[in-house]
């Protein structure tokens, strides 16, 4: 079995990180939601001594990390907790800048193939397909942010289009 790290999946804390403790792109609203998702899952408090960093770490998935991924594998458990943890981060900040509550839902099939959509009322305010779902990651921490907030403006705009559907 290969190590977290050679999946693209260190655990916090741990050597071999990529983001830096002061990367600037974490104070933006959607990294922020990011990290507090993340917390979240944390019942024991085992992570309270990582720093926002050394969470988020795992998102990015730099060209050596990717490469240390198969062509072709069923998404861990871990790479599936990190998908469903950022498409709660979407639903978080619609809510936030709506006032309307977003349910995300996944639909993958054991390959990693699937669905991501976020319902807000009837309205489905994001659809994104999803493909390769064991590389899941971002190359930086500022496109992760910005994959994040382009999918929650997107969502708001649609909920300011259809004001109707996302309010039932």
């Amino acid at each position: 079995m290969s190590s977290p790290r050679a999946q693209g999946t260190a655990s916090p804390g741990s050597e071999g990180r990529v983001l830096a403790d002061d990367e600037p792109s974490l104070q933006h609203a959607f990294p922020r939601e990011l990290i507090r998702q993340v917390r979240a899952l944390d019942t024991f408090g085992a992570w309270e001594q990582y720093t926002d960093a050394a969470l988020l770490d795992p998102f990015i998935l730099t060209r050596e990390r990717k490469q240390a991924l198969p062509i072709t594998a069923n998404p861990d458990p871990r790479t599936l907790i990190r998908l469903r943890t950022f498409y709660n981060a979407v639903a978080a900040r619609i809510e936030a800048r709506t006032g309307l509550m977003g349910v995300p839902v996944l639909d993958l099939s054991s390959e990693g193939f699937g669905r991501a959509f976020v319902l807000v009322g009837r309205l489905v305010a994001v659809d994104k397909p999803l493909r390769e779902v064991h590389r899941f990651g971002f190359p930086s921490a500022e496109k992760l942010a910005a994959r994040g907030e382009r999918l929650v403006d997107t969502a708001v705009q649609l909920i300011e289009r259809f004001p109707e559907a996302a309010r039932t």
